[in-house]
């Protein structure tokens, strides 16, 4: 690591370089920085100053923020000595940890402390040497490697874990909502239960839109024990920005041939001439348009006679694949581009990094926060960011969806909230419940059998499960119990230990992760398959689904074989533009929107295509009225612009299901087909006067309530007052819109 500039020598720098281990004063003297960064230094005073306090460490990518804990965390341990386990830090990835782990070795070697990567493809004689001799060292782990011990080997996991000094998370904001944020924070409470004394925690991250939100999460029992430490210096870098507009031709499919020339050609077309002979990342979306994208630039590589420079990464590529092309960009020898998912947008050094582009409109702040830091990391280098927007082509009688132009106002929106600092905060966490019967189960596993009251104590205080009330927890563990669940079983003690499918499920190796892709649900209709899509809403039969450009009712649900049985629904072609099977939406994010189409100015950063469709947008948003009404129908369709993101549209659309309505939701507002305007307005005056809606009853008539990985194992009626209670923060602000729905529809 290499500092931006020479920075005066400060009282500050040198109190907290004194702070330091001998040792490891006279590693950053080798390593040739100019001095301590601020991050750095402050945090070196915290760590150091203190013998309990937790940390949180928040600064801009390539701040120093490793450097910012492990310098004082390794001090302290170095002068500690003693058995088990001095720094355990825990990353969401195993490249990430691979990458530390070659920044750290030569410091840990010339302290005498071991160093460890602990993942399942890590080697093992390492992992083996200090489980048979514990003793104060380092490993770099995942929290799927941490319950494996805790299950596997709890008197190895007990004898590392149990005198540990030090928690390191890193990328804390991957942490802070889901099913892994669920996890590891449980992981935590039990190792705080195999020590004597508390363990210092640090989070690190560049990403954290809630400070208070991620200090709750890093000490659940006692949020105002964590320091903060914020980095006062921005990164520096000059920020180039451009967003692209294209539209698709009506016709034009990804994978029609040439003579029907597709937006993402021409996308393709400019990333060859800007990005050829540069480093660079490309956010293309879902792993079909990333090979897609891909292959069509290795093409344009070939007919133009050079070497390939643009090469596929995203997580279905072999192991091997992807780390040699994360070399490859490290050593940058070789102009390297990577199309790739969201693979590369942590913390894994890749090395100089000069250009990213994305393809498609931000849906997150954090992570268009975390793409952009990739670049411009090297003092002197600009960072470089792209957006290439593309809207469909309109035909003579358009969705008013479609000509609101949605997906460049959303980038518009999106970037005036990049400049004003926002990122999003961590909503209420789905896959409570799924989370839940896995701990149960791993701490059965684990200790070989305990008693339900012990469990509680385990899981239930101060931390992800503090708001399960008792009835909720024993209705779960019935549930496990029952004959056809088998997960469970209790002996004449009452002691609990693991069923016939406990056992069998405890005893694979996917057991130890908690999370898993985004399952595909297989479309029927007519007993003949349309093809398979992700669902991350409730379904509700006489819903609608949008899919292959038509319209869908809902039949059937059939959640154990994943099927949705649809037929046609004449209701007119629905929009283009997509619905919220993606990553959800913010709040903020859509309140923008709404500002972006309300304002006149015109930001220089887009290009002709780019202003021509937002003036398209902005002119549609006035024709339709939509500055004084929040309702607009078209032929026999309503539609029901909300202004709130894809959580609260998703459970408004369920909520009118259940009255008889048939909707479906988009990232802004949601649809009702064929209802009569008049009888509209009452429903939505009545449905609103009856106060908040009853979650558990309405989700009695839901399906598909099972999106996290352990949700179908869980009882029906357990699984659907979990789901109430994930849902409760969206249920306080719907009275609200329903009320100024009902007022928008009738002035209509």
């Amino acid at each position: 690591m290499k500092t931006n500039s020479r920075p005066s020598v400060s009282d500050d720098a040198r109190a907290a370089f004194e702070l330091l281990h001998p040792e490891v004063r006279r590693w950053v003297h080798d390593q040739g920085w100019a001095g301590l960064r601020d991050i750095q230094i402050r945090s070196i005073h915290e760590v150091r100053g203190s013998a309990t306090a937790d940390v949180l460490i928040s600064a801009s990518t390539a701040a120093g923020k490793t450097e910012a804990a492990f310098l004082p965390a390794l001090s302290a341990v170095a002068e500690d000595g003693g058995d088990g386990l001095g720094i355990l830090y825990v990353a969401p990835l195993k490249a990430l940890i691979n990458d530390q782990f070659g920044r750290l070795e030569t410091l840990c070697d010339r302290l005498g402390l071991p160093l460890v990567r602990w993942h399942g493809d890590a080697p093992d004689a390492p992992k083996q040497r200090i489980a048979a001799k514990p003793r104060r060292g380092v490993a770099l782990i995942t929290p799927e490697s941490i319950e494996a011990l805790l299950c596997r080997r709890p008197g190895v996991a007990s004898a590392l874990l149990g005198r540990a000094r030090f928690v390191i998370v890193d990328e804390i904001h991957a942490f802070l909502a889901g099913p892994r944020g669920l996890h590891l924070a449980s992981l935590l409470r039990r190792i705080e239960g195999l020590s004597s004394s508390p363990v210092r925690r640090i989070g690190l991250s560049a990403t954290l839109g809630d400070l208070d939100a991620a200090r709750a999460w890093l000490r659940p029992a006692d949020p105002d024990r964590v320091r903060v430490v914020k980095s006062s210096q921005a990164s520096g870098a000059e920020l180039r920005l451009q967003v692209r507009g294209y539209v698709e031709p009506a016709k034009a499919e990804e994978n029609e041939g040439e003579q029907d020339r597709s937006a993402i050609q021409d996308v393709a077309d400019h990333l060859m001439a800007t990005l050829r002979n540069r480093n660079a990342l490309v956010f293309a979306g879902s792993r079909q348009r990333v090979e897609y994208l891909a292959d069509l630039l290795r093409e344009r590589c070939e007919g133009e006679n050079v070497p390939n420079e643009f090469f596929a990464h995203h997580g279905n590529l072999s192991k091997h694949l992807r780390e040699e092309l994360e070399a490859r960009l490290k050593e940058g020898r070789l102009p390297t581009t990577a199309v790739c998912t969201s693979t590369l947008e942590l913390g894994i050094d890749i090395g100089t990094v000069e250009a990213v582009a994305q393809v498609g409109a931000p849906r997150s702040l954090a992570s268009l926060r975390q793409r952009l830091g990739r670049s411009g990391r090297r003092p002197g280098k600009p960072a470089v960011l792209r957006l290439y927007v593309i809207e469909d082509e309109l035909d003579g009688d358009p969705d008013p969806v479609d000509e609101l132009r949605p997906e460049i106002v959303r980038a518009v929106a999106a970037l005036r909230l990049l400049g004003q600092g926002f990122l999003e905060a961590p909503k209420s966490a789905g896959g409570l419940g799924s989370a839940m019967l896995h701990q149960v189960l791993s701490v059965i596993c684990e200790r070989g059998g305990a008693r339900a009251e012990s469990i509680h104590r385990t899981l239930c205080g101060p931390g992800p499960f503090a708001g399960v009330p008792v009835p909720l927890y024993a209705d779960l563990l019935r549930g496990m119990g029952a004959p056809e669940a088998a997960l469970i079983e209790q002996a004449p003690d009452g002691t609990l230990m693991l069923g016939r499918a406990g056992e069998r499920l405890t005893a694979g190796r996917d057991f130890y992760a908690m999370f898993e892709s985004p399952e595909e649900w297989r479309l029927v209709a007519a007993g003949k398959s349309l093809g398979t899509l992700p669902i991350s809403e409730p379904l509700l039969v006489g819903n609608l689904l949008v899919f292959g450009g038509r319209r869908w009712a809902i039949k059937g649900v059939d959640d154990a074989a994943k099927v949705v049985t649809v037929e046609p629904h004449k209701g007119g072609r629905p929009p283009r533009f997509g619905g919220t099977n993606g990553e959800p939406v913010d709040d903020r994010l859509v309140a923008e929107m709404l500002a972006v189409y309300r304002d006149d100015d015109v930001p220089p950063w887009l290009d002709d295509g780019a202003r021509e469709l937002l003036a398209q947008g902005r002119a549609a948003f006035q024709c339709l009225g939509l500055d004084e009404r929040s309702v607009v129908q078209r032929g026999e369709d309503v539609h029901l612009l909300t202004w709130r993101g894809s959580r609260a549209n998703g459970l408004l659309a369920v909520i009118l299901g259940a009255a008889g309505l048939r909707t479906w939701a988009h990232d802004f507002g949601v649809v009702v087909s064929r209802a009569e305007p008049t009888a509209l307005v009452r429903g939505i005056g009545e449905l609103q006067a009856q106060g908040p809606p009853d979650l558990e009853s309405l989700a009695a008539d839901t399906s598909a309530l099972a999106t996290a990985k352990y949700d179908g194992l869980l009882a029906p009626a357990v699984l659907r007052r979990f789901w109430a209670m994930a849902m409760q923060d969206v249920v306080d602000g719907l009275r609200r819109d329903l009320g100024r729905l009902a007022l928008s529809s009738e002035s209509s």
